[in-house]
């Protein structure tokens, strides 16, 4: 509604609501985001403040809106941390597991390879169920830095496409008990998975740590 009689920069009266709209449209939410602040007379003062507490549950209720189906359970801003964990979870298994087949402990090792494999997986359905339902997360880092993380970007995400074969190669060699093909596909698979983990956790860091959005 505009008033073309009111100050320059008062002649369009906006609301000071927000509205949650779901996938099909509909309003399912209506925030006041915004209150006026009210004088020492307790009367309208033309000047207005954000009210954190509305935010902050329009922030909640858009969240678990389109989380997906585990969204009551899960929220995706906890996913982020959890794939890192999972990325540098898998890593020290990678390097504990090549300690202990250099040691000859062969159970530990297919045990610390099974669980690095299993928290790889673990990895892997996350970061999907995140990007189905959240998106990709720009990099802001400007300069110098923008083509060294986009270096490292570009190189974890050809390694993580080819390392998934690898690994199903190299565990089925083990599982059919061809040691000697095994070992030598394992001389490339464990280096570019464990690359693929500490880079997983440098984007995390370089994203939500380092560089914010």
């Amino acid at each position: 509604m505009e008033d073309p009689d009111a100050d320059p920069g008062k002649r369009v009266a906006h609301p000071n609501r927000l509205y949650l709209i779901d996938r099909q449209g509909r309003v399912v939410g209506s925030y006041s985001c915004v209150e006026e602040i009210l004088s020492s007379e307790a009367r309208p003062s033309g000047l207005f403040q954000v009210n954190p507490a509305e935010v902050e549950r329009l922030r909640a209720d858009a969240e678990a809106l389109y989380a997906g189906p585990l969204g009551y359970w899960l929220k995706l801003s906890w996913l982020p941390t959890l794939n890192a964990l999972l990325n540098g979870s898998s890593g020290v298994l990678l390097c504990l597991g090549y300690v202990l087949i250099r040691l000859r402990r062969v159970r530990s090792h297919v045990a610390c390879m099974l669980a690095a494999v299993g928290v790889s997986a673990l990895f892997l359905l996350s970061y999907l169920y995140y990007h189905a339902y959240h998106g990709a997360t720009p990099f802001t880092g400007q300069g110098w830095i923008r083509p060294v993380y986009f270096g490292i970007l570009l190189s974890h995400t050809i390694l993580a496409v080819v390392v998934v074969p690898l690994v199903l190669v190299t565990l089925y060699q083990a599982w059919r008990k061809r040691f000697e093909r095994h070992r030598r596909i394992a001389r490339w698979t464990l280096p570019a998975w464990l690359y693929v983990s500490v880079t997983g956790v440098l984007v995390y860091l370089f994203l939500y740590h380092l560089f914010p959005a």
